[in-house]
């Protein structure tokens, strides 16, 4: 079993700065890569970064490259989402996902909500 629990989301208003971070626990060796996603209302759910836990390759969504930067600290076993200059876009439930497995099963954390303000 793997355990995520996000924290960091908030208030900020447009142009602000935020930092959710990820931490994972339990059966961590079975992680192939980590990612935050995020689900606005009326919208579908949207992948926004993922970084692999051996190598360190990135992928962002085109709607946040050059803002955010996803980050890892093995030794603590927690992935990061700095958010810069921050559009009222931005406002989702921001989830942390962790690829389990050979298979890749998907694993959420409870999400936590990012509010960006005009």
């Amino acid at each position: 079993q793997v355990q995520l629990v996000e924290s960091g989301g908030g208030l900020v208003q447009a142009g602000g700065s935020l930092r959710l971070s990820c931490a994972a626990s339990g059966s961590i060796f079975s992680i192939n890569a980590m990612g935050w996603y995020r689900w606005a209302p009326g919208k579908q759910r949207e992948l926004v970064a993922t970084i692999t836990t051996s190598g360190g390759s990135t992928n962002y969504a085109d709607s946040v490259k050059g803002r955010f930067t996803i980050s890892r600290d093995n030794a603590k076993n927690t992935v990061y989402l700095q958010m810069n200059s921050l559009k009222p876009e931005d406002t989702a439930v921001y989830y942390c996902n962790a690829k389990i497995g050979p298979k890749g099963y998907d694993h959420w954390g409870q999400g936590t909500q990012v509010t960006v303000s005009s």
